[in-house]
């Protein structure tokens, strides 16, 4: 790319008027999104916005690039398609809690089975937003909602160990109100290859706010999130002072100073998803910040290698010879 044609994120920016609620956590992925696609060096004809059905999903109507508004949780199946065709597009996928979790939670295990290049931005605000408040696969044991009045009794899906699980090669999570570190781990999700998972613990000002509070508040968040850095010592809290110890598969908080503060490697799936355990350890923060990058087979390439050997080794074929070829049947 020339100077003269490196964008800026305002070029990324569509003629449409941004319809989410005032107060709504989109908007700080939104523009976190655009500084991150801006400063990629690509040109926005090779970008690619394709979304499930949601409030995230008016996503693509935002963005100055190319894009799918699809169908209720199929975002990743469609994304599929147009990596598969053309690798050289950069596809993200804009998906909720609702519609990546629920009626597509297939496709999104598979698209992560696969290690297809795309990226996945996963909106969870622990609730459906758009059809006005019921429950989703995320939703905590006894939230009361409009579709469960007395209290949910499902258990809720953690998203970074469902991504670990189905063998993401990159798995993150940030929170919608710290733009620095959101930027940061969407900067190291785009320059992934394969697929990327980032979980955004995002605000509902309408039918759930204040959901994240317990982590993203100024009072709070310090003392309730560790932030992962590879390679560096699992420490938190205002004043650094605290960290993160296992001792035979039991989380502690120790001093930061400790020899025992664990450690996250990238590259390995074990510290990963012992750390994605803290979700559900009273007590411990929870970790924000890249918890798994690894190189791995990319499935989009893989394929157009098979067919470049095969157009090597058969020569170009027609649809003709597909038609014709083995056993044919004529109806008349």
């Amino acid at each position: 790319m020339s100077d003269l044609n490196v964008l800026k994120p305002k070029d990324l920016k569509s003629d449409q008027e941004v319809r989410w609620c005032p107060g709504c956590g989109d908007y700080a992925i939104l523009n976190s999104v655009q500084k991150t696609l801006a400063g990629m060096g690509i040109p926005k004809e090779n970008m690619v916005m394709v979304s499930g059905i949601g409030c995230s999903s008016r996503f693509p109507y935002y963005m100055d690039t190319y894009g799918f508004h699809s169908i209720h949780g199929r975002a990743n199946a469609i994304a599929t398609g147009v990596k598969s065709a053309n690798p050289d597009l950069s596809v993200w996928i804009i998906t909720g809690d609702g519609d990546g979790l629920s009626i597509g939670g297939n496709h999104m295990i598979h698209s992560l089975r696969r290690n297809v290049d795309l990226k996945i931005i996963l909106f969870n605000n622990r609730i459906y937003g758009l059809t006005k408040g019921q429950y989703s696969p995320t939703t905590p044991i006894g939230t009361r909602t409009k579709t469960s009045p007395v209290g949910s009794v499902d258990r809720p899906f953690n998203p970074i160990q469902l991504a670990l699980g189905a063998g993401a090669s990159f798995v993150a999570r940030t929170i919608d109100t710290k733009p620095k570190h959101m930027a940061s781990v969407l900067e190291a999700a785009a320059a992934h290859k394969g697929s990327a998972f980032v979980e955004v613990l995002q605000n509902c000002v309408i039918f759930n706010d204040g959901a994240w509070d317990q982590w993203t508040s100024k009072a709070n968040r310090d003392e309730n999130t560790v932030e992962l850095v590879d390679g560096q010592p699992m420490i938190y809290g205002k004043d650094k002072d605290k960290g993160i110890s296992f001792d035979s598969c039991h989380a502690n908080t120790v001093s930061a100073d400790e020899a025992s503060v664990w450690t996250l490697e990238h590259n390995s799936p074990v510290p990963a998803f012992v750390a994605s355990q803290l979700d559900h350890m009273p007590g411990l923060p929870i970790p924000i910040g890249v918890m798994r990058a690894n190189d791995e087979p990319v499935y989009d390439e893989d394929v157009h290698a098979q067919i470049a050997q095969e157009i090597e080794k058969n020569g170009k074929g027609t649809l003709k010879d597909i038609i014709y070829a083995g056993d044919t049947w004529v109806v008349k």
